[in-house]
């Protein structure tokens, strides 16, 4: 649905932070699907770790926002604005995410006030859970 050049429309985060490959799926403001394709080259890997390279639960939990962030910035009226993390809860890491390993990323937005929301949210290597989350965000 959108491919990377499409969501650096959107997102204001660039390599080596920009964690969101493409959107497979995306109803604004509701949900949304992205992919992050893994791959040795990434420089959290060269300490994380060198003998045993194991993608970090926090750049999960990033790659996961930023689909999120996706699916608020595409918004009418949200164009142009900033989503930050205002929480996160209920964290659970159930698989290690490795070099080759290609992330499913699903977000829910299940509750939004103001410029405050919650969503619900996945990754996920093939069908197996990775990381799930409730995040909460701030849009400003």
């Amino acid at each position: 649905m959108l491919n990377i050049d499409e969501i650096k429309k959107i997102l204001p985060h660039r390599p080596p932070f920009l964690l969101v490959d493409c959107m497979d799926e995306l109803e604004p403001g509701k949900y949304g699907v992205g992919r992050k394709c893994v791959t040795m080259n990434e420089p959290y890997f060269q300490g994380h770790f060198p003998e045993k390279a194991i993608m970090p639960g926090v750049i999960i939990l990033e790659a996961l926002a930023q689909t999120g962030a996706v699916v608020m910035l595409t918004v009418e009226g949200n164009e142009g604005k900033l989503v930050y993390f205002a929480g996160m809860d209920k964290v659970k890491f159930k698989r290690q995410v490795v070099p080759g390993d290609v992330l499913t990323l699903k977000v829910e937005i299940i509750k939004q006030k103001g410029s405050f929301g919650i969503g619900n949210a996945v990754a996920c290597v093939g069908d197996q859970v990775a990381v799930e989350a409730v995040l909460t965000f701030a849009i400003e």
